[in-house]
């Protein structure tokens, strides 16, 4: 029962697209990544997809809906089973909740990210 500093596992992230878990929660992971460019359009069959955006802004792309941005402090769910990417112009940091186990790249053919634990 400790806090986590979220700058300070920030600072530890050095590269795109790869989240780190820095907490648990139930049966999630909760991770942190720095995002820019664009992922690949993909889905997640059995879960939800969370991001919160801690800065920056992203855009989340779907597949079959207009394009919604996201902004520091504000937060979207993509239901399970709806195509998306995000994308960032410039550089985000963005908190995820997943449940363990699932792979980032949901059914891409993008290879899933190790999830180090920092």
């Amino acid at each position: 029962m400790k806090s986590v500093q979220l700058a300070e596992k920030l600072a530890m992230v050095s590269s795109h697209w790869d989240p780190h878990v820095i907490a648990d929660y139930n049966d999630n992971d909760v991770m942190v990544v720095k995002i820019q460019g664009e992922y690949p359009f993909h889905k997640h069959d059995s879960t939800d997809d969370f991001f919160l955006v801690l800065s920056g802004e992203m855009v989340m792309e779907y597949q079959d809906a207009a394009p919604q941005t996201v902004r520091a402090g504000e937060l979207v769910v993509v239901p399970r089973g709806v195509v998306h990417r995000p994308r960032a112009e410039t550089e985000v940091t963005v908190m995820l909740i997943e449940p363990k186990g699932e792979p980032n790249s949901g059914d891409s053919d993008r290879e899933a990210s190790m999830k180090p634990r920092i």
